[in-house]
């Protein structure tokens, strides 16, 4: 159910690297916002996922889920004598979150199509929320790596090793993100089946 919509989850990420001003410590600014599905049968919603997802340039389609994702540096630079020095570095992540949201779920009367659809509206946002943890971990990457470049004569040589640096690990943070979706859709179908399955079991244990 919802495989042909599901089993492409992705998201889309672009980076901001403009190095300037003071700096503090680093921070995850999250906004979610929500896109309204209406149907009465799984095929219905299927459809819905499918004509009114966020639409990802990147991948030319439509998916359940999106998150946006840009990261905003700020460094600051100390020439101390002879010698140009990283003084301090952090780098803030904005994540912008697109989530479903069923419009007949507190109405319907199928506890089967509210089992599937709560199971696989919390699937869809942990997915989500885990393209912010690879976020965080990279801006984590970036600071770190950045703080401990060595010395460099003049601030301009120091400068472009901060480029090559973070140039380098937003590629891994670009990868990182696609084998991720990768991962998820291949194993999505076995993972749905053991989130319905222990949703059920919660259920029955309730009942008893």
């Amino acid at each position: 159910m919802f495989k042909k919509t599901i089993s492409t989850l992705a998201a889309t990420c672009f980076f901001l690297i403009p190095f300037s001003g003071t700096a503090d410590a680093a921070r995850i600014y999250k906004t979610v916002s929500y896109y309204t599905l209406s149907g009465t049968t799984p095929a219905q919603l299927d459809k819905a996922l499918a004509h009114k997802g966020p639409y990802i340039k990147s991948t030319g389609s439509r998916h359940p889920g999106a998150t946006t994702i840009s990261f905003d540096p700020r460094l600051k630079l100390v020439q101390d004598g002879r010698y140009c020095k990283v003084a301090s570095v952090s780098v803030d992540v904005h994540a912008k979150m697109s989530l479903p949201r069923w419009k007949q779920r507190s109405t319907t009367k199928s506890i089967e199509m509210a089992l599937v659809w709560d199971t696989l509206s919390r699937d869809i946002q942990r997915h989500e929320e885990s393209h912010i943890v690879i976020a965080r971990s990279h801006a984590t990457k970036i600071e770190r790596s950045v703080k401990s470049l060595p010395y460099r004569s003049n601030c301009n040589l120091l400068k472009q090793d901060i480029e090559k640096t973070t140039y380098n690990i937003l590629l891994d943070h670009e990868n990182a993100q696609r084998q991720f979706d990768r991962a998820e859709a291949v194993n999505f179908d076995h993972r749905f089946i053991n989130l319905l399955v222990g949703r059920l079991q919660k259920l029955e244990q309730a009942k008893q």
